[in-house]
């Protein structure tokens, strides 16, 4: 089955890279880019192809399909879960995928940057895939293995389950979301359209990693009004809303506070956006912790110092409102890990070690638990995501694949799932209600 699933996954993944999918924070639509329905209509017409049943495209941006059981018992439903968008943090447009094969273990070059190298020094991983054929990008883009890898491989799992009926599974949903990447590709009616007992996503990293722990994630803008005046009758008057913005962000701990000098289990606060002029400015940061006791400590951290530098100019109007994103996935698992035993047994019959660390990330898989689907993340390959670095080994999504098909066998035979724990509920209600400060 490996070579014919390899030609497989390469044809579809390269596919799919090459179509430009990139979210964008900024829109109100859902999707929020038109570009991301070139994938999804595409992967409509390939689900009813190969035979897949209730396919639809949800109206806000879901591909949404069905694979019947061949089993007679009444068993679990699962779903297979990737998203299509690719991060808006580096070019997605004009992807150029280069397939490397049977790499021999010296440093990888891009033909459309020459400075650009990702060495196996520098990518122990890289050093392991000695033999393997190894996916890039050209250069000048990411190559949108985030998560278009999990999109080939669950592709590639429904053609196998549907061409194989005498596979036994229960029912098997496949989901497309849109918007991953900017925290929006659950949408509130995601849960029930979906109608599964419990879910995978496709969108971790190294061979055999079974992901139940994630960060927890809030957001927080900070919108800085200062006072405007022409600068030449500026002096006494002039309030510069970006000298106060460039302040808040100056007053930050960055020794100990940030993505860049953090690892392990410590959280951070990350400024990534920030616009305006002297008249007023708009800051966008992302707050992380694994527990929330630490993500509530950094946002009153951030409130503190906007409270400050509101303090050292009356004149400026400073507000600082903090908005929930999701939470970490382990809160909900820890009271039933079926889940994640049954995909770390999956592993193990496919021949693949299992392992779980805690993600310094998070995935649809983090709001889906959350709202009572159970959803632990399963590895692909990705690595060095979200920039032109980005490779994946082809001989991982192949294993992946596998793991997918051995999941669905394994569901049928783990009898029927526990309703969701009700305190769980109740405890979601109390993480997600807003918090604002406004100085």
């Amino acid at each position: 089955m490996s070579s014919l699933l390899a030609h497989e996954l390469e044809e579809r993944f390269v596919r799919y890279a090459r179509i430009d999918t990139t979210s964008d924070p900024t829109s109100s639509s859902s999707p929020s880019t038109e570009r991301q329905y070139d994938l999804l209509r595409l992967l409509v017409e390939e689900l009813t192809a190969i035979g897949a049943q209730e396919v639809r495209l949800t109206d806000y941006g879901a591909v949404l399909a069905t694979i019947p059981a061949t089993v007679q018992a009444e068993v679990p439903t699962i779903a297979f879960l990737a998203h299509v968008d690719t991060a808006p943090a580096f070019s997605g447009a004009g992807v150029k995928p280069i397939v490397h094969r049977n790499y021999d273990g010296s440093a990888i070059r891009f033909p459309d940057d020459p400075q650009l190298v990702l060495s196996p020094q520098d990518c122990p991983y890289l050093a392991s895939k000695v033999g393997d054929d190894i996916i890039t990008a050209s250069g000048t883009t990411l190559l949108g293995a985030d998560d278009k890898a999990g999109v080939a491989i669950i592709m590639a799992a429904a053609r196998r389950l549907l061409e194989h009926p005498s596979i036994p599974h229960g029912p098997i949903r496949i989901c497309f979301t849109p918007d991953e990447e900017i925290g929006r590709g659950v949408h509130a009616n995601l849960p029930q359209d979906l109608q599964a007992d419990v879910a995978y996503t496709l969108d971790g990293a190294h061979l055999g990693e079974i992901v139940y722990e994630t960060f927890s994630a809030d957001a927080a803008t900070v919108k800085v009004v200062g006072v405007s005046i022409h600068p030449g009758w500026a002096t006494g008057k002039l309030v510069n809303a970006l000298h106060l913005a460039a302040t808040i962000i100056a007053t930050l701990p960055k020794a100990t506070l940030t993505p860049e000098t953090t690892a392990g289990r410590q959280g951070f606060i990350l400024v990534h956006d920030l616009h305006g002029n002297a008249a007023g400015a708009t800051l966008q940061f992302a707050l992380r912790d694994f527990e929330l006791d630490g993500l509530q400590a950094h946002g009153q951290l951030l409130q503190q110092i906007c409270a400050a530098v509101q303090a050292t100019e009356p004149r400026a109007r400073i507000s600082c409102t903090i908005t929930p994103q999701y939470r970490n996935m382990r809160y909900w698992l820890e009271n039933d890990m079926r889940p994640v035993e049954l995909a770390r047994e999956a592993c193990r019959q496919i021949g693949v070690e299992p392992f779980s660390v805690p993600v310094r990330g998070g995935t649809d898989g983090s709001r889906l638990t959350e709202m009572g689907v159970p959803t632990p993340n399963l590895f692909t390959g990705m690595q060095e995501i979200h920039g032109p670095l980005e490779w994946i080994s082809l001989q991982d999504m192949v294993r992946a694949t596998e793991l997918c098909v051995k999941l669905a066998e394994l569901w049928a035979d783990a009898g029927t799932v526990a309703p969701t724990d009700q305190a769980a509920r109740g405890s979601q209600r109390e993480l997600t209600s807003p918090m604002d400060w406004t100085g």
